[in-house]
């Protein structure tokens, strides 16, 4: 890896070019348990008057779905760790707001596999309106597309739902349990939950143009779901950098003694939990793909143009961030450059 890595190697080579490709800057890493191999960056932070900044390991990025790896997966986590999440009895049996709703029938297992029958897309402003208790009611409330358990069928429902259920337990919300269990022990000063600063957001990739701000989006989540409910919610509203990303994927690792739920919960949940259904997930995280469940290569994207990949057979991480819909939502020549990237980093 040191080679692949090295400062004008194959690795920084293989970013630039696809970058280009793809149309947009691009910040990567890759390290193990002992630290960061190599880093780099190419590209600005965007078009018209964003050209002029280039992309950097102190970017900050709107994370997107990375939210529920860096925010909502570990809070779980603690919480199975102190017993207080059981994953395989329904939420109804153990969770009051549940009991006797559609969704109570599900378990956290579940909501965490994506394998929860939980209706795909969204649309809570359109249902339930604009106020966060009615929305989160709604989720709830609403009836299962499928039985649980039948199908493997990504949505941010699951954590959206998951993240009220992980604050319902903990007593606290989700931005404060994150940087107290996450955030602050790793030293990860850069993450947080928006809506940034004005300091903050000057170093900000800037996302899709926002018709109703009249401005593309920077430093405000772009998932109108998470906006809807505030800029915290479990399945998007984090913000973070490269350097901070190396912390946190360096830890699942290495976990220092401050993350006491680090080493058994990433044991358990880079482990296929879906019964040999496709696509195969663990707990949050994606069986990279490309590659048999049984590599143990794993991955999580953010709709924003964010990725981490993850390997403990390997014991090997790496982060490829881009804010590839700040120019378009045509995902497949990012698609290929991230292919071409884990091929390289995990084989």
């Amino acid at each position: 890896m040191p080679v692949l890595a090295a400062s004008g190697g194959p690795l920084e080579r293989l970013v630039a070019d696809g970058a280009r490709t793809v149309g947009t800057g691009a910040v990567w890493a890759v390290g193990d348990a002992a630290g960061t191999h190599g880093r780099g960056s190419t590209g600005v932070l965007g078009q018209g008057p964003y050209a002029r900044e280039e992309m950097g390991p102190d970017t900050l990025f709107d994370l997107a779905s990375l939210t529920k790896i860096v925010a909502l997966w570990p809070c779980a986590g603690a919480l199975r760790q102190a017993g207080r999440l059981p994953l395989d009895r329904p939420l109804g049996s153990y969770w009051p707001a549940a009991a006797g709703q559609p969704a109570g029938d599900v378990t956290a297992r579940q909501l965490l596999s994506h394998t929860a029958g939980m209706p795909l897309r969204t649309n809570f402003e359109a249902l339930y309106g604009r106020d966060r208790a009615a929305v989160l009611a709604g989720v709830l409330a609403a009836p299962l597309y499928r039985p649980p358990g039948t199908a493997v069928e990504y949505t941010d429902r699951a954590a959206v739902l998951l993240g009220h259920l992980v604050e319902s337990l903990a007593g606290s919300p989700l931005d404060e349990l994150a940087a107290r269990q996450v955030w602050r022990p790793l030293g990860m000063a850069d993450t947080c939950f928006g809506p940034l600063g004005p300091a903050d957001t000057a170093r900000t990739a800037p996302t899709e143009y926002d018709r109703a701000a009249g401005a593309h989006l920077r430093g405000v989540v772009h998932d109108p779901s998470a906006r809807l409910l505030g800029g915290v919610s479990g399945n998007a509203g984090a913000f973070s950098t490269g350097r901070d990303l190396e912390r946190f994927l360096t830890a699942l690792l290495d976990p220092p003694g401050a993350l006491d739920w680090a080493g058994p919960w990433t044991a358990e949940s880079l482990r296929e939990q879906t019964g040999g259904l496709a696509p195969a997930r663990g707990l949050s995280w994606l069986c990279a793909p490309g590659t048999d469940p049984a590599e143990g290569t794993f991955v999580h994207y953010g709709f924003t143009g964010t990725g981490i990949w993850l390997s403990r057979r390997l014991g090997r991480w790496a982060l490829l961030l881009t804010n590839k819909v700040h120019y378009g939502r045509e995902l497949q020549p990012l698609t290929d450059l991230r292919n071409a990237f884990r091929r390289a980093v995990f084989g």
